[in-house]
């Protein structure tokens, strides 16, 4: 199981950096069960665990603490065999009929107690995001959320009515966090502030909010920087679904970064790394990894399709953009941040610049007072295909000769770009349009 995987990989990590030489199960029960299961409240979830059972007065007395009766009912199970997702975290159930008992296999090998103890430490280290969970195997990833789980522990005294049993909810908030810092021994934990999603109004429950998935991949982003990294992932429930193992390829989203540092927006209202992360995307994290890869594409802002010309692809809606406020002028910002990474090419923002400009100012010159030339320059910024957006830039160039040279480079760029970049493009000129008639109103 990859759960174990994860957890032998970091327990590797953990010897090496604190100079100890812990079995699975001395990690266990020294480090991890003091913090996640010592308690009545419990950090992690394990469906069917001996922690969530109840234990008799005799086995508490022998044991000297309730906890302490049901880790050794844990380490019985383990010792006797007890194979199960109760004792192997992230397995089938015991009873081959049960809901979560699809990943029986046919297959001979033998689990042995060490990777059961190893599955609970990798457990641990999951992380929770709006659709799933994620495994992120890196050493740096794992140490991050590591070093969360005392704090995790901490909220648990220091918050009350907090829910228990969230901790990969708990570790993608403190990831996001954590990857404000350039170095990890900068972090501050005592800025992190937990977000609350939602407080049950007769018991005064707390919540931890799960955080959205792209906020995990900025944070990845910012951590990892320019790599491929392959990640897990999956949904656990009463039932368990795998989406597979997906590669996120964090070098293409940082392009949207390196746009923002270097494209003339101005000085007052660069998009700041915050404003970034408010991103939300057209697919859920279901579809993102139905892509295939977590790249550009799959962040692809909610609402962009709202902009595009009718036609140009599913779902476009040819809305003009109104900006209204300063947060309209943030998505603009990340819009057309994200169609140029997606273009992969800056000159074409200067280009749609002067189309866009070109036809404002072609609207201004029709002195008739029949909206002639405004008509056209709305038919060529509605253009959902190639042929229909050349033929209605010929129509205005046939009225207007002096964009002769400006015309003629955009319809030399559009023939070149592949086909699925045309709707990008167009939207990109009608968004400087916008932004340019805003700025004459």
């Amino acid at each position: 199981m990859y759960t174990s995987y994860i957890g032998k990989k970091f327990l590797k990590l953990y010897n090496e950096r604190e100079g100890t030489n812990l079995s699975p199960e001395q990690f266990f029960r020294e480090i991890q069960f003091p913090v996640f299961f010592d308690s009545d409240k419990h950090l992690m979830h394990v469906h069917g665990s001996t922690f969530f059972q109840s234990v008799s007065d005799e086995k508490i007395k022998e044991s000297g603490t309730e906890p302490l009766a049901r880790l050794k009912r844990l380490q019985d199970d383990i010792s006797n065999g007890k194979i199960s997702g109760s004792t192997y975290v992230g397995y089938a159930a015991g009873d081959v009929t049960a809901v979560t008992s699809g990943q029986v296999t046919t297959m001979d090998y033998e689990i042995t107690n060490e990777e059961m103890y190893l599955s609970w430490i990798g457990q641990g280290l999951a992380i929770g995001l709006k659709g799933g969970l994620l495994f992120v195997d890196d050493e740096r990833i794992f140490w991050f959320l590591f070093n969360g789980w005392d704090l995790y522990r901490k909220h648990h005294y220091q918050v009350p009515n907090l829910k228990p049993r969230q901790i990969e909810t708990w570790n993608g908030q403190w990831l996001s966090f954590c990857s404000q810092f350039q170095f990890f021994d900068l972090i501050d934990e005592d800025r992190f502030q937990i977000a609350i999603d939602s407080e049950d109004k007769e018991g005064g429950v707390k919540s931890i909010a799960t955080i959205p998935w792209v906020k995990i991949v900025f944070s990845l982003c910012r951590i990892l920087g320019n790599r491929t990294v392959t990640a897990q992932a999956f949904v656990s429930s009463k039932t368990n679904t795998t989406y597979g193992f997906v590669n996120i390829y964090l070098q293409e989203i940082r392009k949207m970064y390196e746009l923002r540092d270097s494209l003339f927006f101005e000085e007052e209202s660069i998009l700041k790394e915050e404003e970034i992360d408010t991103l939300i995307t057209f697919y859920s994290f279901r579809d993102a990894c139905k892509i295939g890869t977590i790249g550009l594409k799959a962040i692809e802002p909610a609402k962009l399709r709202e902009y595009m010309p009718k036609g140009s692809l599913l779902y476009a809606q040819g809305k003009e953009y109104k900006f209204s406020n300063e947060e309209s002028f943030i998505n603009y910002q990340l819009f057309k941040i994200w169609i140029i990474a997606m273009l992969n090419k800056t000159e074409l923002l200067k280009l749609a610049t002067g189309v866009a400009n070109a036809l404002f100012e072609f609207e201004k010159s029709d002195d008739r007072g029949k909206k002639v030339f405004f008509t056209l320059s709305q038919d060529v910024r509605e253009s959902g295909n190639i042929k229909v957006f050349i033929d209605k830039l010929t129509e205005v160039l046939s009225h207007r000769p002096a964009n002769a040279d400006v015309f003629k480079e955009v319809v030399e760029e559009i023939l070149k770009m592949p086909s699925d970049s045309f709707p990008l493009f167009a939207t990109l000129i009608r968004f400087e349009y916008a932004y340019k008639k805003s700025k004459n109103n």
